[in-house]
């Protein structure tokens, strides 16, 4: 038998239920799916990094309890004892952790950092392997230019992005690859601007990307908050009927009109062919994100995402399984172009959030590609079944 994937895991945090618990630890101890507990057997976490231990940390423990060193550097934990790259795969978690914001409510999680000291320590030992970075790739669009750059110029296999295109669908709905043609579509989000739009905008484009003629990049983003959101909506700049077939399959809403959301902001993007796309943040409101969409015939159709919020977390089941076979590949399941593009909307939405709300031009967007052929790993029912139900899940969060 083939000896286990060598992994090691570069952490800002790891606390109960932050991005490294419900990744790192499904590695060690394994992850529910609906079709059974899967254990990572093809897949040894062998030295961790942590950027700081507050009282709430688990992750020393759990590194213990494994026999997994825990590393000063991120240098050392990638040199796993030996003077240069000793490992096959990174995980990059630099999401949680006490980082400041800045002026632009941006939460300056080191995601840059820890991916130039990754790639430097790739250069010197003349040899690269994948890394998988959870989320948007930086905080603002500089950093994720100058990440890319420098992963094409290594080439570094990359995968990114959020755990939402991997949960449930309600009802299911998932496009042939170029087989749709879409005039207007919408996300619903709630919760941070920054942080659960990021998720809205994966959501929106795992599904946009797959429309006819493949992605063509987006050529402005702005951002609307209070009252200017639903004067936006009488101009047209949004439809309200998206919005009500998003709404439709949510089980947790606080009432049948947005406008009841006392504090809603809204992310208006402009496709370079066209589309009509927008995020509408009910933060109050509701408690899932959704999708819906005008096809060109007119047909008008809405999907609530959604995640396991209680229990083992099984959505991010999803996404191990995936990050799994990746590091087995080296080929990421989904285009790591997806996560460029919505970082880089997300940081134009929160210049225009706070830059009076204009409209900011994104030519440098201009990120074209094509989405996957061959579905990833993921839930194919609308809600979680089979051993994500499980109330003693091993890989529930301590």
């Amino acid at each position: 038998m083939s000896q286990p994937l060598r992994v090691a895991a570069i952490c800002t945090i790891y606390h109960p239920k932050s991005h490294a618990d419900v990744i790192v630890t499904k590695f060690l101890e394994g992850a529910s799916t609906d079709e059974g507990f899967y254990p990572f057997d093809d897949i040894e976490i062998v030295s961790i990094y942590i950027d700081h231990v507050l009282e709430n940390d688990v992750g020393v423990g759990r590194a213990q309890k494994h026999n997994i060193p825990v590393h000063p550097s991120i240098r050392r934990a990638l040199h796993a004892g030996s003077d240069k790259l000793n490992v096959d795969a990174v995980l990059l978690i630099g999401e949680h952790g006490d980082y400041p914001w800045n002026a632009q409510g941006r939460h300056m999680y080191p995601r840059r950092y820890f991916f130039e000291q990754i790639a430097g320590v790739f250069s010197e030992s003349g040899r690269v392997v994948p890394v998988f970075s959870d989320k948007h790739l930086a905080y603002n669009w500089q950093d994720a230019a100058w990440m890319w750059a420098r992963k094409q110029e290594l080439n570094i296999p990359l995968m990114a992005g959020s755990s939402l295109p991997l949960s449930w669908r309600h009802p299911w709905l998932e496009y042939e690859k170029g087989g749709v043609e879409l005039d207007e579509v919408m996300a619903l989000s709630y919760g941070s601007v920054e942080a659960y739009g990021y998720h809205a905008l994966e959501t929106l484009q795992c599904m946009v990307e797959r429309r006819a003629g493949g992605e063509t990049g987006i050529v402005s983003v702005q951002c609307l908050e209070g009252d200017a959101v639903w004067r936006a909506r009488d101009r047209g700049q949004w439809s309200q009927e998206l919005a009500l077939a998003a709404l439709a399959p949510s089980e947790h809403k606080n009432g049948d009109n947005p406008e009841d959301c006392a504090k809603p902001t809204l992310f208006l993007l402009r496709y370079a062919d066209g589309l009509k796309a927008s995020v509408l943040h009910l933060e109050g409101y509701v408690q899932e994100f959704a999708y819906a969409a005008r096809r060109r015939d007119g047909t008008v159709e809405g999907c609530e995402f959604y995640l396991q919020n209680d229990g083992p977390f099984s959505h991010f089941g999803y996404l191990t399984r995936n990050i799994e076979t990746f590091f087995k590949t080296g080929v990421p399941p989904y285009p790591c172009e997806r996560t460029l593009l919505t970082t880089g909307v997300i940081d134009a939405a929160m210049i225009s959030r706070f830059g009076s709300n204009r409209v900011v031009e994104t030519p440098y967007l201009n990120i074209t590609y094509q989405s996957y052929e061959q579905m990833p790993l993921r839930p194919r029912g609308e809600r979680p079944t089979g051993a994500c139900l499980d109330p003693v899940a091993p890989d529930m969060p301590a």
